[in-house]
């Protein structure tokens, strides 16, 4: 019998901002539909979300598991997943977004290995975290909501240290699973050593031949597989990252749009003002004037990019 083809996986890239690489979405509008969407998604961060009301299931590539109010999931960047609500209901949920590498790169971590070592955000560890059982971390997450919510002095500092200890709290769990829970998808995220490449060398010099060998793939291949999944080239892709990134140093800092470009990994003003262009359909200096004049709201949904598969069917 021919083996059955697998499901084509959709990328979601979500602008966190480069000084507070944290984003918090709540509140009665994310409710998760009881439609099954169409294909799995994955994004560029770590997820943490925790169901308020009712109940459903979170499916992966190769295996489910139903939630229920008070459960916490937790999904590292790069694992394809879909949620959807059971049948006649739809479910509440807070959803924490963050980097970890990013969150805690100036932090002396070295003895952690929960947060020093990349390969931990690589491993494709996945956690159902039930109230009854684990009230303590169950507190720590909603400690960050109620800080990035409220926004009390030093709130970012605050969540930090709570998302810190979340991070060790999860290492701690993964030591008490038996070894066929930790196994995870082997979807075709073969292509995740070149994702991970890409984030962490965007501003750098490399070949598509290079990102091929990380994954143990052919040129060829890896071109065609990288594009099956993300929907762009390599190339494509690797300008997207560098224009991301330009996009948050525009937002957060005062640097001029010559010494973005070349922070990003651009050779030329002008190449960068094209791709730019190209990109976002703005030239960098105006990008720049209009989200900050942009209302909050604006903001916010210049970070979370793709709404689909919450209140409404994803689309095809």
């Amino acid at each position: 019998m021919a083996r059955k083809a697998k499901e084509v996986v959709e990328y979601r890239h979500y602008h966190l901002p480069m000084e507070f690489p944290v984003v918090l979405i709540t509140g009665q509008d994310w409710k998760i539909s009881p439609t099954k969407a169409s294909r799995l998604h994955f994004h560029n961060c770590m997820e943490l979300g925790i169901c308020h009301s009712e109940s459903g299931t979170m499916e992966f590539d190769n295996h489910s598991v139903h939630f229920e109010a008070g459960d916490i999931i937790c999904v590292p960047r790069y694992v394809p997943h879909t949620t959807y609500s059971d049948h006649g209901k739809e479910s509440l949920w807070s959803y924490i977004f963050f980097d970890p590498e990013m969150l805690f790169s100036n932090q002396f971590v070295q003895d952690l290995q929960i947060l020093s070592a990349p390969q931990r955000y690589q491993s494709h560890y996945c956690y159902q975290i039930h109230q009854r059982d684990e009230s303590f971390f169950f507190s720590l997450v909603l400690g960050v909501i109620r800080e990035l919510r409220a926004k009390p002095e030093n709130f970012k500092l605050a969540v930090k240290g709570l998302l810190m200890t979340i991070c060790i709290e999860l290492g701690r769990i993964e030591k008490t699973l038996p070894p066929q829970e930790r196994s995870v998808s082997d979807n075709a995220m073969v292509i995740t050593p070149a994702l991970d490449y890409i984030q962490t060398h965007y501003m750098e010099s490399f070949s598509i031949a290079e990102l091929a060998e990380k994954c143990h793939l052919s040129e060829t291949h890896f071109r065609r597989l990288f594009h099956s999944i993300m929907g762009y080239s390599p190339l494509d892709f690797i300008m997207s990252t560098r224009i991301d990134k330009a996009c948050n140093l525009l937002r957060s800092t005062e640097l001029s749009v010559i010494a973005v470009s070349e922070q990003v990994g651009f050779h030329s003003i002008s190449s960068f003002n094209r791709c730019f262009s190209k990109i976002t359909g703005h030239s960098p200096r105006s990008w720049r004037n209009l989200i900050h004049t942009a209302s909050q709201e604006t903001k916010d949904k210049q970070i979370i990019l793709d709404f689909n598969g919450w209140t409404h069917p994803e689309k095809l």
